[in-house]
């Protein structure tokens, strides 16, 4: 039996880059998970297109990323203690998963939409 060999100095294995578009969508998931924030509908030219979750933008360069953060949020809402949770969730979910530094996080909360029950049934 033969073992294979064993792995070199770690700068000898190569390297891993986690695409931008990959941390957007960890980050959007992320914002989507925290209590408070809904979905919001998506509309063009007065068409109903379904419903859309937080959007994400992000920015920096090397190991340190900027985000950007679009979010529709439950009304009435304590807007600033959501955003505070928006920040640490996403944080807390891009660094342990990508290794990145998360450097700046920015929150619009583009809608505060209320919990209407539907009228019929």
């Amino acid at each position: 039996m033969t073992l294979p060999p064993e792995p070199g100095d770690p700068e000898d294995r190569g390297t891993l880059t986690i695409a931008p578009a990959v941390v957007r969508k960890i980050a959007q998931h992320a914002a989507d998970q925290v209590d408070g924030t809904t979905r919001a509908e998506r509309r063009i030219a007065g068409l109903g297109l379904g419903t859309h979750g937080a959007s994400a933008k992000v920015g920096g360069e090397g190991n340190d990323v900027d985000l950007v953060l679009d979010v529709a949020l439950n009304y009435p809402a304590p807007v600033r203690r959501i955003a505070g949770d928006l920040r640490a969730r996403v944080t807390e979910e891009v660094e342990r998963i990508t290794s990145y530094r998360v450097r700046d996080i920015s929150v619009t909360v583009s809608a505060l939409l209320p919990d209407i029950a539907p009228r019929v049934r």
